[in-house]
């Protein structure tokens, strides 16, 4: 059995990482999401650099993030993370948000895979170390959120498209899993952020795109009120229907 299988990391809302209500924003946390499971993995032997000298890397698969708020301006704010299971082809990764006087706010759950980083298919997790990963699975933190779930789409009509960018690309030479959320959020103008607050949020990631790919997202509201979008790269040309790259959910609350 291994000690410290929870990872603490504490961050402060800093004037540039909050939105015109104060609040932090959705993609600022995410970025600190992962983070914190970048930190966690490396400090136990399973990181990027580890990886990469393997020709490995890890790929964020799903993620769930629900809130009852934002940590708002100079506010400081921790994040623990903790892997839940390891299956042969992914991992189980939770988080907790809270501030200093220990209020609680909110929960992720992700779901990230292993893979090859010339092939592109996912390795093994219970062969790597000898399976030693398995020795970090945390069972009596609880997370009380459910997991992610499965979301569909069947519009037909974009209701916006975008070209993949510089700013859009990462270190591995593809759009950076945050930058959809980001574009994602943007479906909805400022004015319904002033009267509305994210309650749950989630992304399923399918496929990857590239600089010079265009992105059209597919958005339709629910009989529950909550919002499935689907991202397509491409669509029109040889490929009408494009491919999915991502699907996201979103549940509202009024202010």
């Amino acid at each position: 059995m291994k000690e410290n299988k929870v990872g603490t990391y504490s961050f402060v809302a800093e004037p540039f990482h909050v939105d015109f209500t104060g609040k932090l924003f959705m993609g600022v946390l995410g970025n600190h999401l992962l983070n914190c499971a970048g930190f966690h993995a490396t400090e136990r032997g399973f990181g990027m650099a580890e990886l990469n000298e393997s020709n490995y890397t890890w790929v964020l698969s799903r993620l769930a993030i629900e809130l009852e708020d934002m940590p708002s301006q100079y506010e400081e704010f921790s994040v623990d993370t903790w892997v839940e299971n390891v299956y042969r082809l992914f991992t189980d990764r939770n988080f907790s948000i809270y501030g200093e006087d220990g209020k609680v706010y909110g929960y992720a759950r992700s779901v990230w895979a292993m893979i090859n980083m010339d092939t592109r298919k996912p390795a093994d997790l219970l062969s790597l170390h000898g399976g030693d990963i398995v020795d970090y699975i945390e069972t009596e933190k609880a997370c009380p959120i459910e997991k992610p779930g499965r979301i569909k789409v069947s519009s037909c009509m974009p209701v916006r498209s975008i070209d993949v960018y510089y700013s859009d690309i990462d270190i591995n030479g593809h759009v950076n899993s945050i930058k959809y959320i980001e574009h994602v959020l943007d479906l909805f103008s400022k004015e319904w952020y002033a009267g509305h607050v994210i309650r749950r949020f989630e992304m399923a990631y399918v496929a990857e795109s590239y600089s010079g790919d265009t992105l059209s997202f597919f958005r339709e509201e629910n009989e529950d009120g909550t919002y499935d979008v689907e991202v397509r790269k491409n669509v029109g040309g040889e490929n009408p229907e494009g491919e999915v790259v991502c699907r996201s959910k979103l549940k509202f609350d009024n202010k």
